[in-house]
């Protein structure tokens, strides 16, 4: 495996041309003009039956469009591998035939990731949806990409153990409740990757290591651009004895900002913090029939023993109050808990309600926590002066935050003004010491912004690495880069 891997590998010293001349080949036409297809696609029958085939014209193009507002570049044909074995004899077909491959998972991204730019062949992995190995003791689990976290989490119901954030791997996105468990890199202890030409390596195999380079974080947040994901091994966690959530609200963002960074000086092992604006909880109290104060809001939640929680609370509740927060609405069990997260969890569904019959479009971009006050009140500036709909829900306890967008795609000025809105938010984050993306990703969208953050000479690396892997520039290709 070692040695397979080896020789992917090139002399980064004369990457950078390689690349160049790569790209100047590849562009000048579409490889499905080859005729490559055709020849192939009773090769991907053999591999993966009749019914892990499409070429129908729906199918192509519902798995060649994300939640994002780029137009659908649909794939030339859909397969849906069953097992890592027939991802790895899928992709030497497509290797042999020069073929683009584009994995894909649910279509959930926000920023053209899954769009076939150049054509080439979908590698659907939603029926890998397989739950593979446990170790209770060693607190992991490895699962396959079509595993969802509610789908973990209810199988391992009875161990005593959960794991509490939303996994993405493509893109290293995690999803609410976080603040205590590591980020979606650190939750990947080993991953399985099939790469462009079909060889299959794993990662790592310790939980920690120094031995080599971190390949693992090399192909998180990739974008499927380095290799196909197959399996992951995921860190577990125990399920706490006590779970408490609370909502406070405050007189401006500057107040709500404040009380996250005292909360976190104070050394409070807080479960999630989320932030939403006035927009946003005016939107959600809509949506939801609530009713809390139209103004800044956190929704706080804390896990641990009974004893360690009522000190939490109480430290909490002195600091929010210390910074003009309201007193908190508190919540124990389950179903109040639910009703009083439904805000945060109805975000989405109730910015679109702000407008109906249009869509919504998220983005996102990350600053240090002590820079959010000024960016967040400079970016609804933005959105009022611009006449845009953008309601605002963030991590702040990361310093990152999401503006959803919600406009009418048949309007192109509007769609016009919600593309430019989108690059000053992500400059201004730049401008701050901050990314253009915490969570979401760069795919087709945001490559500009990442060469403007990276510099030129950065982003030569990551062309060496790509051009080292992918020689042939077949995995996703247009993304990222």
């Amino acid at each position: 495996m070692a040695l397979a891997l080896l020789r992917h590998m090139r002399c980064l010293c004369t990457l950078p041309r390689t690349v160049a001349a790569l790209q100047s080949s590849i562009d000048k036409r579409s490889y499905a003009e080859r005729g490559s297809l055709e020849r192939v696609v009773s090769a991907f029958r053999a591999v993966v039956g009749d019914d892990g085939v499409s070429l129908g014209a729906a199918v192509r193009e519902q798995h060649g469009k994300d939640e994002s507002v780029h137009s659908c570049q649909p794939p030339d044909v859909v397969v849906w591998p069953r097992s890592v074995e027939e991802v790895s004899a899928l992709a030497k077909i497509c290797h042999h035939h020069r073929l683009p491959i584009i994995p894909f998972g649910t279509g959930t991204g926000l920023e053209g990731g899954v769009g076939a730019m150049k054509g080439g062949v979908c590698f659907s992995l939603r029926k890998m949806d397989s739950v593979l190995d446990l170790h209770q003791e060693d607190f992991d689990v490895t699962v396959e990409p079509g595993v969802t976290r509610k789908a973990l989490n209810a199988y391992l119901r009875d161990t005593g153990l959960w794991f509490p954030v939303g996994w993405c791997s493509p893109t290293a996105a995690w999803l609410p409740p976080a603040r205590r468990a590591p980020t979606g890199r650190r939750h990947q202890v080993n991953l399985e990757v099939v790469l462009a030409d079909g060889t299959i390596i794993h990662t790592q195999r310790s939980r920690k290591t120094a031995a080599g380079y971190n390949l693992t974080n090399l192909f998180v947040g990739s974008e499927g651009t380095l290799g196909v994901l197959t399996k992951a091994t995921l860190r577990l966690y125990g399920v706490p004895e006590a779970l408490v959530s609370a909502v406070c609200s405050f007189p401006s963002v500057q107040a709500a900002v404040d009380s996250t960074v005292h909360i976190l000086q104070a050394g409070i092992p807080i479960a999630r913090i989320e932030f939403l604006d006035d927009v946003m909880i005016d939107a959600c109290n809509r949506y939801s029939a609530l009713s809390y104060p139209v103004s800044p809001t956190l929704f706080l939640e804390f896990h641990g023993t009974e004893r360690g929680l009522e000190e939490q609370v109480s430290i909490t509740e002195e600091i929010t109050q210390g910074n003009c927060g309201s007193d908190f609405s508190w919540a124990r069990d389950t179903e109040t808990r639910a009703r009083l997260w439904k805000a945060r969890h109805d975000a989405w569904y109730a910015a679109l309600a702000l407008r109906p019959g249009c869509r919504a479009y998220a983005t996102d971009v990350c600053v240090p926590i002590s820079h959010l006050p000024q960016i967040i009140v400079e970016t609804k500036k933005d959105l009022t002066e611009n006449h845009l709909t953008g309601p605002i829900a963030g991590h702040v306890g990361d310093g990152n935050f999401h503006c959803l967008m919600v406009l009418d795609p048949h309007d192109p000025d509007e769609v016009k003004r919600v593309h430019h809105f989108t690059e000053r938010l992500a400059r201004r984050a730049l401008a701050l010491d901050g990314t253009c993306t915490g969570e979401h990703g760069v795919g087709l969208g945001k490559r500009a912004l990442l060469r403007e953050e990276l510099g030129p000479l950065a982003m030569e690396v990551m062309q060496g690495l790509k051009a080292a892997l992918d020689p042939k520039n077949l995995m996703n290709p247009g993304k990222v880069l």
